[in-house]
């Protein structure tokens, strides 16, 4: 299994002006689904922040997301190791596949594999 992306996930009310903020640093808009907005680097694509309200269908937002190639074999050693899992495995309707761990600091991570 390799990991293809690692992007934070930050909190904000504030969409419209973290974007500005960001683009003051080159970044642009690449992803808007209205409850979580993605920019990244013009110069470095795979550089990418994401900014949330909340998650869309899960009961947490996540700190952290991991875009890995094999979704089903991240889920099967994350589980068979006794992580806490806190949103199950699912096919979301924007085209990725998906679920929540609790990782040993607290964090909640995003593990995805794109559909």
């Amino acid at each position: 299994m390799d990991v293809r992306r690692v992007v934070p996930n930050l909190r904000s009310k504030a969409v419209e002006e973290s974007r500005a903020f960001y683009g003051l640093l080159g970044f642009e808009e690449v992803m808007n689904h209205g409850w979580i907005t993605t920019l990244a680097a013009r110069s470095a694509p795979e550089a990418q922040i994401s900014f949330m309200v909340e998650d869309k269908t899960a009961p947490i937002a996540p700190d952290l997301s991991i875009e890995v190639d094999d979704i089903d074999a991240a889920y099967n050693a994350i589980r068979d190791s006794g992580a806490e899992i806190i949103h199950p495995l699912r096919d979301e309707d924007w085209g990725v596949r998906r679920f929540f761990v609790r990782d040993p600091t607290g964090h909640v991570v995003n593990i995805l594999g794109h559909r």
